[in-house]
């Protein structure tokens, strides 16, 4: 593969670490002697404002990684810190997208959006204007009022990127958001997210299965190995900012594909060494 994307370049604007994972193991006993180790020795840091996608096999522990980054797990081993400090539990300056949207039944898309600035037991009316123009900016203009069962899939999602925004995190942890979707909608969803990231720079995680979508959305690029997961390989991405969709197109970005795409295969097996 060319020169030009194994170099592990930072962004210029990326100049600090907002998130460092230290020799992170994590081990679930589960009420049994067969312990199950998830994850193994896991090392990497990311710089404030940078996009990283982490990749690798089904069930390899990528999610239970980002759970621990957000302070929803924690480590058996190892230590994280967010903004230089460790973390012990959830915090607010982390916002989380889950695989499903998660919206609440009963109550508006407004009023999901506005949810966790209850939860917080923050002035709603001071955050009424923000979350109003957030759905906006994701095509949700009249559409506040509507009950998560008269929205689209697509639609749902939109109003959760806008409640894991709302309160303005430094740092987005993404699961899976987009996994559920058909390929014409998640599409869709990618430029959107592409978009509002170019347009908030926030320290993003992005967990997927989706090789062209980790390359389309990040600068780094993270393999994990089959469990216990480890990671096998940190990979810049080359492609400047702002993106345009049609970078999946080029011939570039489809050799970074099919190298990622022959790294995972192989870390089938690494984890298992």
């Amino acid at each position: 593969m060319p020169d030009s994307f194994v170099q592990n370049r930072v962004p210029a604007a990326a100049t600090t670490q907002c998130v460092e994972v230290i020799e992170v193991s994590k081990i679930y006993h589960g009420g049994t002697q067969n312990a199950v180790e998830a994850v193994s020795s896991v090392n990497f840091s990311v710089p404030h404002g940078q996009f990283v996608a982490i990749l690798g096999p089904s069930g390899c522990g990528k999610s239970t990684l980002l759970m621990m980054v957000g302070g929803l797990e924690a480590v058996t081993t190892g230590r994280i810190e967010v903004d230089g400090s460790p973390m012990a539990g959830p915090r607010t300056s982390i916002g989380i997208m889950f695989q499903d949207s998660t919206l609440l039944p009963w109550k508006s898309a407004l009023d999901n959006v506005l949810f966790p600035i209850k939860v917080l037991k923050r002035p709603v009316q001071e955050y009424h204007d923000n979350a109003h123009a957030l759905l906006d900016r994701v095509g949700l203009y009249g559409f506040a009022q509507k009950k998560p069962h008269e929205l689209s899939g697509g639609m749902r999602q939109r109003v959760s990127i806008c409640r894991a925004l709302v309160y303005e995190p430094n740092v987005l942890l993404m699961d899976e958001p987009f996994s559920a979707l058909d390929a014409i909608t998640r599409d869709e969803m990618n430029g959107l997210l592409l978009d509002l990231w170019q347009q908030y720079t926030k320290t993003a995680l992005f967990v997927t299965h989706s090789i062209r979508e980790a390359v389309m959305l990040a600068d780094r690029v993270l393999v994990m190995t089959q469990r216990p997961a480890t990671i096998v390989e940190d990979l810049t991405i080359p492609f400047a900012r702002p993106r345009e969709m049609s970078i999946g197109e080029s011939r570039e970005f489809n050799e970074i594909c099919g190298h990622l795409r022959e790294r995972i295969e192989h870390s089938h097996f690494e984890g298992r060494r």
